[in-house]
């Protein structure tokens, strides 16, 4: 009971500093607004003007967030899925991580921003382009954090897993998985986050929806309340998307909950 209550009150100690952080930032925000006209900085009150505004035309911007969402979901699912299993090998077999790694950081290296034009010459202008420029903003952090999480495997219980008789199952799901996802899970929430500035990108580089397609069109008719609109709504999906992979953290990895307690 006592930790509940602990508990609790934290919850309501970081809520509550959240509030405050956020009416600061709006006061700070008004002030700023007063110096300078609404195409450069609009005010709150005019930029919550302008989101009612949007509300009325038939979903007009639920259609432009459904769409990133759905770019960045899909792009961080795919490129996920191409991580995990390529981390698992280079993690497993030194040689192999010689030859493809050094490949990898080229790609790496490229900015997404240089490469997305490519994909959209490529896979044209729908959605495919922009998924897999969303994949492979995802791709780098969790094969870097997979690869990672895998080799601080503990080599002695390994050992003794074995001479007990575990076989290569048991020690992938026993001993391996449980021991990487902590550092697993870093790459994951890196990795979804990213995903929505590859989902942007993308839909710079050439789209007719989402938030990214909204940010550039409302530069270019100097409509600045539109584009703060989209950014609200562009960092509360990257909110979201962490907190949805800290939840699934707590459920997969409860005794770490336990020594936060402890």
């Amino acid at each position: 009971m006592a930790h509940k209550s602990v508990d609790r009150c934290r919850r309501y100690e970081r809520l509550f500093t959240l509030f405050i952080i956020g009416i600061i930032t709006l006061l700070l925000w008004a002030a700023l607004a007063s110096f300078y006209p609404s195409y450069i900085l609009p005010s709150p009150l005019e930029v919550w003007t302008r989101f009612q505004e949007l509300l009325t035309q038939r979903g007009v911007l639920t259609q432009h967030f459904l769409v990133t969402l759905f770019e960045a979901l899909a792009g961080f699912l795919l490129g996920s899925a191409a991580a995990l299993p390529l981390s698992y090998l280079l993690a497993r077999h030194p040689r192999l991580d010689q030859m493809i790694t050094p490949l990898v950081v080229a790609i790496q290296a490229i900015p997404i921003v240089a490469l997305a034009p490519l994909l959209v010459i490529w896979f044209g202008f729908g959605l495919t382009s922009k998924v897999l420029i969303a994949a492979l903003t995802a791709f780098f952090p969790v094969l870097t954090n997979g690869v990672v999480g895998l080799r601080e495997t503990n080599p002695r219980l390994k050992e003794l897993l074995i001479i007990m008789g575990a076989s290569r199952r048991e020690l992938f799901f026993k001993m391996e998985v449980p021991s990487a996802l902590p550092v697993l899970f870093g790459g994951l929430r890196i990795g979804l986050t990213l995903s929505v500035i590859g989902a942007v990108v993308g839909e710079f580089s050439g789209a007719g929806k989402g938030l990214g397609y909204l940010v550039y069109f409302a530069r270019g008719i100097f409509d600045t309340p539109l584009i703060f609109i989209a950014l609200i709504l562009l960092a509360a999906m990257g909110v979201g998307f962490y907190l949805f992979i800290s939840f699934l953290e707590t459920v997969m990895m409860p005794w770490k909950e336990g020594e936060k307690k402890m």
